[in-house]
């Protein structure tokens, strides 16, 4: 991660380059990423994304913009790329590389998901939007004329389930207690067994989010939503991008409902939805194992997501392994 005064001076000179250096950006979040709000001379506003050093290479972050130049092109609800004065679509300093992309008004999902709290229809709503959102930016990327070969991460079954996965060996979090290992194990097994089933073609297969969570979603003012942050997008089983949807509603009490609507929305335009419930909530789980071999590497100990992405993960694999399409 980069830190906060490293970062300002980078995107003060990256600004530059984009010709929005007559005042200092703002900065957003320091996440993965660190994000800084810019004008151009021009008055467009744009993201200034400063790429944390190792996660994704140069090459791979320009193959994330190609794509969604491509999908922004098709009229698709994404974060168009912007280049630099020169024409180029990232920029570095040291081991920091810099992209651009225009700005995008709206109110993440979270926060309008949690004010419509008490408004199921509301929320089935959102839902289903999201659904038709995600078949879209399917169904358009598997028409762009693409490299099969991007330098994008993997998420197929090695990436989630093999000896090294893409975001570490979930099993060894630490959190999982020995009596649990059975259960993680059995469940991994089953999982491996319907990707096998599944298969890598499209268009059960092909290029993803991959990370569809709540603050990545954007109401827009006019209610359209927005989808942000493609820099864990790579290629992956479609369903996985449903799944990541759901991580975080649950333990919400209209989570059967929200789960519906995703996979009505999806289905609406075209999306294929498998064995609907039962793979929606097998890739959740998916993306539950993955998340707590990814917090494993981030967290300190003691950190209460650290608990709750391992408890969260154990009750979705009691489900799965007892063949329940009940959410919990």
């Amino acid at each position: 991660m980069i830190l906060a005064d490293e970062a300002a001076q980078i995107a003060a000179r990256a600004a530059r380059e984009w010709g929005a250096g007559a005042k200092p950006p703002e900065l957003i979040t320091i996440r993965e990423n660190a994000v800084f709000r810019a004008e151009q001379a021009t008055g467009r506003v744009i993201a200034l994304r400063l790429h944390r050093p190792g996660y994704q290479s140069r090459a791979g972050i320009e193959a994330e913009l190609n794509w969604t130049l491509g999908l922004a092109a098709q009229g698709l609800a994404v974060p168009e790329p912007i280049p630099t004065g020169d024409g180029a679509l990232t920029w570095r300093q040291g081991d920091v590389v810099v992209s651009a992309v225009g700005w995008l008004d709206g109110a993440p999902l979270g926060r309008a998901d949690t004010a419509l709290a008490g408004d199921r229809a509301a929320q089935e709503k959102l839902f289903a939007a999201l659904g038709r959102l995600l078949a879209g930016l399917h169904r358009v990327t598997d028409v762009l004329a693409l490299p099969a070969d991007l330098p994008r991460p993997r998420w197929d079954s090695e990436g989630l389930l093999g000896a090294n996965p893409t975001w570490g060996r979930f099993w060894e979090n630490p959190g999982f207690r020995a009596e649990d290992q059975g259960l993680i194990a059995a469940v991994r097994t089953g999982a491996l067994e319907r990707l096998r089933h599944i298969g890598t073609a499209a268009p059960a297969f092909g290029l993803i989010h991959a990370d569809v969570m709540r603050e990545n979603v954007l109401i827009a003012p006019d209610g359209t939503l927005n989808l942000i942050d493609f820099d864990d997008s790579g290629f992956g089983y479609r369903l996985y991008d449903l799944g990541t949807a759901l991580v975080q509603s649950l333990e919400e009490q209209n989570l059967p409902f929200l789960a519906g609507a995703l996979l009505e929305g999806y289905a609406e335009v075209g999306g294929e939805v498998g064995n609907g419930q039962q793979d929606l909530m097998l890739f959740t789980l998916l993306r539950c194992l993955a998340s707590t071999g990814w917090i494993d590497s981030r967290a300190p100990q003691g950190d209460p997501s650290r608990k709750l992405y391992v408890e969260r993960a154990l009750r979705l694999s009691a489900r799965v392994a007892e063949g329940r399409c009940d959410w919990p």
